[in-house]
């Protein structure tokens, strides 16, 4: 039985859809029938478990898992009732967005009074604080930019090269210690966090799931390569100015050097990449695509959507 030797052990449930999935990967019971996603919260701790648990499989997979299971045509099944049951969500939750340069241009501009979670740590943050946030973003961090990568087959001419430019500087500019993957573990060390890929999986929120999910949904589905460019945009774009607060957060509480320097690194290198990405990635895709305009605003919009659910949360606990 192939399984990989880095892999996570599976989450524990958190109802009976996830509890499903995860029995049926260890062949201890038969797949939940797709049809059961239906009446499952959309934003849920059961879903988005379940809907993570089937596109890790895509990644690293789970211990214990045959990696043989990425390709089961009837867990493919489950999978695709749990993301239409998302996927319909945020379509219905998500406003119809306004024009794609709108979109860019409030991406660009941070109103003065905003008081979201990067300003919160960067003003009053603990170090407990960061410890949980950082505990969350591992879930994504720990795996940054590899779903971003998947749409790199799927562009061409100026949008494949801007792209690949950014996802090599992502992925540390061939040099192992600088990926940005490995940039987080010795943050979360400086934390004195554990550093396993998918080790706070169990205690991730769902609205942290969510994030993660959708990148993934985005990633995995060609038809998606728009929302997925788009939801890119909203990363790079956001990033640059979210990281400098952060740097502060950890200088101020005195993290640590390789926690500080991890967003010291986002601020320089971000704000490189939302050129390239507005211009080159989403401009090249354009001018051969453009039709795909309407997908990489979604893209932009439900990453706005998703980050602010998460935010609240944050500040709603931070604040009890």
């Amino acid at each position: 039985m192939p399984v990989s030797p880095s892999a996570p052990p599976l989450p524990r449930r958190r109802g009976t859809l996830s509890a499903a999935v995860s029995d049926a990967l260890l062949d201890r019971a038969a797949l939940p029938d797709p049809a059961a996603a239906g009446p499952a919260d959309p934003y849920g701790d059961d879903l988005q478990l379940a809907l993570y648990t089937c596109y890790e499989l895509h990644y690293r997979g789970f211990e214990g898992v045959d990696a043989e299971r990425e390709w089961d045509t009837a867990l493919l099944s489950v999978r695709a009732s749990l993301e239409d049951r998302f996927l319909t969500a945020l379509r219905r939750d998500v406003p119809v967005p306004e024009p794609l340069d709108g979109l860019l241009a409030d991406l660009l501009v941070q109103p003065v009074d905003s008081d979201g979670v990067p300003q919160f740590l960067a003003k009053r943050g603990t170090l407990e604080n960061l410890r949980e946030y950082a505990r969350q973003r591992s879930l994504y961090h720990l795996k940054e930019a590899d779903p971003h990568a998947w749409v790199l087959p799927r562009l061409s001419g100026r949008a494949k090269a801007a792209m690949a430019a950014v996802e090599f500087d992502e992925f540390g500019g061939g040099r192992a210690e600088r990926v940005h993957a490995r940039l987080f573990a010795d943050l979360m060390s400086d934390l004195g966090l554990n550093t396993g890929y998918g080790h706070y999986l169990d205690s991730g929120y769902a609205e942290m799931l969510a994030l993660v999910n959708a990148m993934s949904l985005f990633g995995l589905h060609r038809t998606m390569r728009g929302a997925l460019v788009g939801h890119f945009a909203a990363v790079e774009i956001t990033s640059s100015p979210a990281s400098r607060h952060l740097a502060r957060a950890m200088a101020r509480t005195g993290a640590g050097p390789a926690a500080q320097h991890f967003y010291d690194e986002h601020v320089e290198a971000d704000a490189v990449h939302e050129q390239v990405v507005r211009n080159e990635v989403i401009g090249g895709l354009l001018d051969e695509e453009p039709g795909l305009e309407p997908d990489i605003a979604f893209g932009i919009a439900v990453t706005s959507f998703l980050e602010d659910r998460l935010g609240r949360r944050f500040l709603a606990a931070w604040g009890a």
